[in-house]
């Protein structure tokens, strides 16, 4: 019996074409619409969901996704997402923290437009609709499907600007390899609380710490109007003094604050008691992320906040 996949086109490099001078631009005519799918077993229904550049994605953007595969799953065996790369991990880590059906969701894309040399996108398209339509894919989370590798939505991140194998999960690696015949996996995704939304508002800036750094920043900011904010911290999470003591007063004034590395490797947690450590700034309530980088950081605060989770909860959940 087929597998019946739903393929939902977002726009991105995948959908995008290079003109003579080499610059790329969306395709009216998404050029994945005309991709032949020869895979014995797998039949699609494909979707020109949006048609826009990943920098254009918004948190409503990714809402309206979990909407749709909500609504629809009960059709499908799985869910195929092409996406542009520069957002991507945030539209998977969205969709991976929503409430969805125990079905494989797949993202995937492409780091050169449909008529470029060495194009990936329809290879990399095909790969992903093998994966959706794997059994073993099913209770692994929201997966990311990108030059042979499938990796977790939680932790996968884009390292290089251009190269085709710029998605990478660091400190774990990725949970599984495509191979001709078959697909692998040698690790299962976290467990992970899930939320229904049915809208999504806030404003929950990122601020990078830097060497230097005063307060003049944070104090430019209008707090009435900030939801929450995440900060970039250096190392294991620590600041400069003057910076720290602005946060201290942030986040005694109830603004929800949480704390992330600009490592791209490792873990955020309080072990520096000088000023500006991460042990005083966690003592002042300033929340530390797990294995998350900045832009996830934020979407996890976005999401808990307009689930209504404050005090204890928030920071339990911010903090898991």
């Amino acid at each position: 019996m087929n597998k019946r996949i739903l393929v939902l086109h977002t726009g991105g490099t995948i959908s995008m074409q290079a003109d003579g001078s080499g610059a790329v631009n969306s395709s009216q005519d998404n050029p994945m619409n005309h991709v032949a799918v020869p895979l014995s077993g797998i039949e699609v229904a494909v979707i020109d969901f949006f048609n826009i550049p990943s920098p254009h994605i918004t948190p409503q953007h990714m809402l309206e996704l979990y909407k749709k595969i909500k609504s629809d799953a009960d059709q499908y065996d799985g869910v195929v997402i092409t996406h542009g790369t520069d957002t991507l991990e945030e539209t998977a880590y969205f969709l991976d923290t929503m409430d969805l059906p125990d079905i494989p969701v797949v993202l995937t894309g492409a780091m050169r437009s449909s008529n470029e040399l060495g194009s990936d996108g329809v290879y990399n398209y095909l790969t992903a609709l093998r994966v959706a339509s794997d059994e073993k894919a099913c209770g692994k989370g929201v997966l990311v499907v990108m030059n042979d590798e499938v990796h977790a939505a939680k932790y996968v991140t884009k390292t290089h600007t251009t190269n085709v194998s710029t998605f990478q999960t660091p400190t774990h690696g990725p949970l599984g390899l495509i191979m001709k015949q078959e697909i692998l996996y040698f690790k299962t995704a976290d467990p992970r609380v899930r939320f229904d939304l049915n809208s999504i508002s806030g404003l929950v800036p990122i601020i990078p710490a830097y060497a230097g750094m005063k307060k003049e920043l944070l104090d430019m900011l209008d707090l009435p109007k900030l939801d929450g904010l995440i900060i970039e911290a250096f190392g294991a999470g620590n600041l400069p003094r003057e910076t720290a003591e602005k946060l201290t007063e942030m986040a005694k004034a109830g603004l929800p604050i949480a704390l992330v590395s600009r490592c791209f490797n490792g873990i955020a947690e309080p072990v520096y008691a000088y000023e500006g450590g991460g042990v005083k700034l966690h003592q002042a309530g300033v929340m530390f992320v797990k294995e998350l980088n900045a832009p996830k950081a934020r979407i996890k605060l976005l999401i808990a906040l307009n689930a209504g989770l404050t005090g204890q909860e928030l920071k339990d959940y911010i903090e898991g």
